[in-house]
């Protein structure tokens, strides 16, 4: 983060705009917007600024700016067409700790203004760090269509009642887990409409009702899937429960761009397990959502990928069931169906795969638990999850039961991560390629003729996201 966003109380405060431009008539009205008191220092100014001038909302002193100009001001915005002018204020404002913006060169500003939507008094601010105010507008645009233009009516609501819910409640937890059901409720609605007096008869019916409930009230567990890693396929429901979460519980699979999306005051807590190295028993994991709940607490339990495939998600429903703990259930995109499509593998094909199927590659030589001729056929498709430090012994298992030594393998490694590798070969040359690769975990085993696709995809200009994100190893059997 660039720059850290504030906002700033302008109201009555003494601003100068340096400039009497259309540029300079834009910022004097977002500083008038604001209650700022604005002195604009400008030779000439235009009609725009003129007409303000003329209606006494705004102080001109018509000569050219000196570092004096900038005595007793809070806040000065550089907006002439003269760079000589902008970077003497800009020096000048340095100098006295002033904080200056100078319009479209974020160089020399201290501060740069943002793209705003406006729903008073709730208000938006989209910045790009100075490097696309394009960009800024762009996504403004897009939370200007979802936002209720009349927002700021809940925003009234909530501060009419902000005082009594403080007082009815003991924690800050407990506070915010009313004011999200009033949120989502016939109380914002009501207030949406405008029609306040029964946006207040909900509110104080759900404060009422939620004051009687608690005693009695306990905290629950969301087990949610965080998917194969880039943080843009995260459910929309996934996102949801990460806001609203007091405590989160993930583990190593879970990327921190996807856990950045957690509330900030959010505990985060790491229950994850590494190969040779210490690691939370599930027995404390399953103990640690059953305290946290019992605490009151909203608490996420995120596992990469899907929550039930590999992820040990059974387990853990069946532990919070026993101790009558309430939870829900958030699905993700599995490590599989992410790393397939970023690799652009179709895992299913009408000419090479009828069937896919999804193995653990915690496999053993002596292991006899899976179906390998099954999984050396032809015409389907295998997924080893966790396979990389097994892939010997995999490889030897598929070999022994009748796969051939031609059949296409792809190592997929850190899926849908802008590290993302792709290792193509066959089941003779993949463990030679994953050596001299230097494969590490996570990653997945894709193994079928559908990794010939691949080649294809991308020929014809498919498979762009892996493309532009992958560094791939094309590796070839000799």
């Amino acid at each position: 983060m660039d720059y850290l966003p504030i906002f700033i109380d302008l109201r009555s405060r003494p601003t100068l705009v340096v400039g009497g431009g259309a540029v300079a008539a834009r910022k004097i009205e977002l500083l008038l917007g604001a209650g700022a008191a604005v002195r604009v220092v400008a030779p000439q100014i235009g009609a725009q600024v003129r007409a303000l001038a003329a209606a006494g909302r705004i102080e001109h002193v018509a000569r050219s700016f000196e570092p004096a100009s900038l005595d007793g001001v809070a806040l000065v915005v550089a907006a002439t067409n003269r760079e000589a002018v902008n970077a003497a204020v800009a020096a000048a404002a340095r100098a006295r700790n002033v904080p200056v913006n100078v319009v479209d060169d974020a160089r020399l500003s201290t501060f740069i203004v943002p793209a705003i939507v406006d729903r008073s008094p709730v208000v938006v601010a989209i910045g790009t760090s100075g490097t696309s105010p394009t960009l800024a507008r762009w996504v403004r645009a897009r939370i200007e269509a979802l936002l209720p233009a009349r927002l700021g009516r809940v925003a009234e609501l909530a501060g009419r009642w902000r005082r009594r819910v403080a007082r009815a409640f003991a924690t800050g937890a407990a506070r915010r887990r009313f004011w999200e059901g009033v949120l989502d409720g016939r109380a914002a609605a009501y207030a949406l409409d405008g029609r306040d007096d029964l946006a207040d008869f909900e509110l104080r019916r759900a404060l009422k009702r939620e004051q009687a409930l608690a005693p009695r009230a306990t905290g629950s567990v969301a087990l949610v899937g965080a998917g194969p890693g880039d943080p843009d396929l995260l459910t929309l429901r996934a996102a949801r429960e990460l806001e609203l979460a007091d405590v989160v519980l993930y583990d190593r699979l879970v990327s921190l761009e996807v856990l950045a999306r957690a509330r900030r005051d959010a505990e985060r807590i790491f229950v994850g397990k590494e190969s040779g190295l210490h690691h939370v028993a599930q027995e404390d994991t399953n103990a640690l959502m059953v305290r946290l709940a019992r605490e009151g607490r909203r608490v996420v339990r995120l596992k990469g990928g899907d929550p039930f495939v590999f992820g040990r998600g059974g387990e853990e429903l069946e532990a919070l069931a026993r101790h009558g703990i309430a939870y829900s259930i958030v699905p993700g995109i599995t490590a599989a169906l992410g790393a397939a499509a970023a690799a652009g593998i179709p895992l299913t094909h009408r000419e090479h795969a009828h069937a896919v199927t999804f193995v653990t590659g915690h496999v053993r030589e002596d292991e006899a638990d899976l179906d390998w001729a099954a999984l050396a056929r032809e015409q389907q498709t295998a997924v080893f999850y966790m396979g990389v430090a097994n892939l010997g012994a995999i490889v030897a298992r598929l070999a022994a039961h009748g796969a051939p030594p031609s059949r296409p393998i792809a190592i997929i490694e850190k899926a849908t991560h802008p590290e993302q590798r792709v290792i193509v070969a066959t089941l003779s040359t993949i463990v030679d390629s994953a050596a001299a690769a230097r494969v590490t975990s996570p990653a997945l085993l894709v193994v079928g003729d559908v990794v010939s696709v691949r080649a294809r995809l991308a020929r014809g200009g498919g498979a762009r996201h892996a493309q532009i994100r992958a560094k791939t190893t094309e590796a070839r059997s000799a």
